[in-house]
């Protein structure tokens, strides 16, 4: 018995001293245009499904029918997830094809039939892979007003998309940012241009852009500093 315990103990300290050998010489390729073997990939996935899974079991999920709710969350969406996740009538876009692992084409899933696991994601957003925990900044009533459009989006066309966009209130958090902003326009997608936001301003409160000269756009530009302390410049 003695011996057996040895001999495992002397195989384990092998395995975690070739593991660490690997690991410190830098032979596993974390370039996200590198994908994961097979086997890595399934393990990761059962790995998020299953823990996404427990910790979404026992959310209550509230009526998600409501139109102000999901008109709310139209507007989020566009503003905050068309440039990975897409929408009807926008191409692929840089990040949507560059991303790994890729975000799922929520023009096509929606909600994938699981309300609760759609608002944990979403809230709490997944490790390595791009999704930002949006609750850091969001109340969970504009988390759930996402996931009451995320039903309704794969049954929705471009101009159902953009008509629901337009009647929106646009980018509302009621979480941790004083400030609204808009990403939906720079992503490059030509899609993206299309899908209005509502036309008598801007969430910041300027004239549309159009309505500018070039000298008082130019003007008018202004930087947002993120809780992460990036910038991002508001045309």
């Amino acid at each position: 018995m003695k011996r057996t315990i040895k001999t495992l103990t002397l195989a384990g300290l092998a395995a975690a001293a070739i593991g660490a050998g690997v690991v410190y010489s830098g032979l596993i390729n974390v370039g996200a245009d590198d994908p994961h073997l097979d086997a890595v990939h399934a393990l990761l996935s059962t790995a998020r499904e299953r823990s996404i899974a427990v910790r979404a079991r026992d959310i209550p999920v509230p009526d998600l029918n409501d139109a102000v709710l999901i008109r709310a969350g139209a507007g989020n969406y566009h503003s905050m997830c068309i440039g990975c996740h897409l929408a009807p009538g926008v191409d692929a876009t840089e990040l949507s094809q560059n991303l790994y692992p890729a975000p799922p084409d929520l023009t096509k899933i929606g909600a994938n039939g699981d309300p609760a696991v759609a608002f944990w994601i979403v809230k709490h957003g997944i490790k390595a892979s791009g999704m930002p925990a949006w609750g850091k900044s969001m109340g969970d009533e504009h988390i759930w007003g996402m996931v009451a459009f995320l039903q309704q989006l794969p049954s929705l066309d471009a101009s159902q998309y953009r008509a629901l966009v337009t009647a929106s209130d646009g980018h509302s958090h009621g979480g941790g940012e004083s400030t609204m902003h808009d990403h939906s326009r720079q992503h490059g997608s030509p899609g993206a241009a299309q899908n209005p936001q509502p036309a008598a301003a801007s969430h910041h409160g300027h004239e549309p852009e159009a309505a500018l000269s070039p000298a008082t756009a130019a003007a008018e530009k202004k930087v947002h500093v993120h809780p992460d302390g990036k910038e991002h410049v508001h045309p």
